[in-house]
């Protein structure tokens, strides 16, 4: 089949309006409508790299929550807590902060 007999098949179909008004819809959808495909992909995308977020910031949520229980929970942990985080100390002692070069 070569390409006079695809000219030959296609040519009278290209004549038909409704043929014409179907591919300019399509076209028309496809790349000038608000909704284009090209839009549609990129929304895809970063809809997905959304989701990835959302999931980060629960595991994130999650584990920070049980951070709170533990240090609500032990007042060992909360006083450890306090002395790593924050420097914190009681009246008789000393602090040394140790910084590696």
């Amino acid at each position: 089949m070569g390409l006079k007999d695809i000219l030959r098949l296609s040519l009278p179909l290209l004549r038909n309006r409704y043929v014409i008004t179907f591919l300019a819809f399509i076209i028309w959808v496809g790349f000038f409508d608000q909704n284009n495909l090209v839009e549609r992909h990129e929304l895809s995308g970063r809809i997905d790299e959304l989701e990835k977020q959302k999931i980060h910031y629960r595991n994130e949520i999650n584990d920070n929550t049980r951070r709170i229980e533990e240090l609500q929970s032990n007042p060992d942990n909360l006083e450890k807590f306090a002395r790593e985080q924050y420097l914190m100390k009681k009246p008789d002692e000393d602090i040394f902060v140790v910084t590696e070069k």
